[in-house]
């Protein structure tokens, strides 16, 4: 019997928003898989046995340390590293993609259940969507469990809504270009924004736009914004700014 993976959203920092679904799930997969980020750290997938996974791996990866405390057994289960960079290269991603999905499969088969880690909601600009089509493709079984998407909480920590009667909601990668997109009525989420923080800001102040931003939303770091002009140039990669009309 072949395994099931599970694309378990974490939540978008705080331990307390996972939901026992995530937590449910996390205890009982046999596997735990993370995403490695950096692009120089490993060249391909690579399986840890318990106790064995590199300890800087592990701390750089938010998702495994909002789960930390919430699954201690995390520390007495196999790790599946899986290259995830942040790079543009189409023919690279795809084939570390395909690589890690090729590794994946092979536990699948053994009959392992393995839970993926992923911040926020795995629907939502998730590198998990990478291996979930490529695992259905080859006939085997995936799952996804649903996290807090990170602009829910992010208007929670404000404290004001995103939407309301006949409003719009936009949700805009604001690593690709945004000008036009800003511009749409309604409310507009800009996320993955840490990187083109000082363009970001250039165009928003063009916008005439209520303005809010959370940046590390529920980790120890988080910081809150109201007004685009006091944001660093160079702020984090878990920036996530709203946009809304003026009223």
């Amino acid at each position: 019997m072949t395994g099931i993976l599970y694309g378990i959203g974490t939540g978008p920092g705080e331990p307390e928003l996972m939901t026992l679904k995530a937590v449910r799930c996390t205890k009982e997969c046999d596997i735990i898989a993370i995403p490695v980020s950096g692009r120089d750290v490993i060249k391909e997938p690579v399986l840890c046995e318990a106790g064995t996974c590199d300890e800087d791996i592990l701390k750089d990866c938010v998702a495994y340390q909002i789960v930390l405390p919430n699954v201690p057994e995390l520390k007495e289960k196999p790790i599946l590293l899986t290259p995830m960079p942040m790079i543009k290269k189409k023919e690279e991603l795809k084939a570390l993609h395909d690589a890690s999905a090729e590794k994946t499969a092979e536990l699948l088969k053994e009959g392992k259940s393995i839970g993926f880690l992923t911040l926020g909601d795995p629907t939502v600009y998730s590198t998990y969507l990478y291996l979930h089509k490529r695992i259905l493709k080859m006939g085997l079984h995936a799952e996804i469990i649903n996290g807090i998407p990170s602009f829910c909480a992010a208007a929670a920590r404000l404290g004001i809504g995103l939407v309301e009667n006949k409003d719009q909601l936009h949700v805009l990668p604001s690593s690709y270009e945004i000008e036009e997109e800003v511009k749409l009525p309604g409310t507009k989420v800009l996320m993955k924004t840490g990187r083109k923080m000082a363009q970001v800001k250039e165009t928003i102040q063009a916008g005439g736009k209520e303005f809010f931003m959370v940046e590390n939303c529920g980790m120890a770091q988080e910081k809150v914004y109201t007004d685009v002009q006091e944001v660093p140039d160079h702020a984090s990669y878990y920036s996530l700014i709203v946009l809304k009309e003026e009223h």
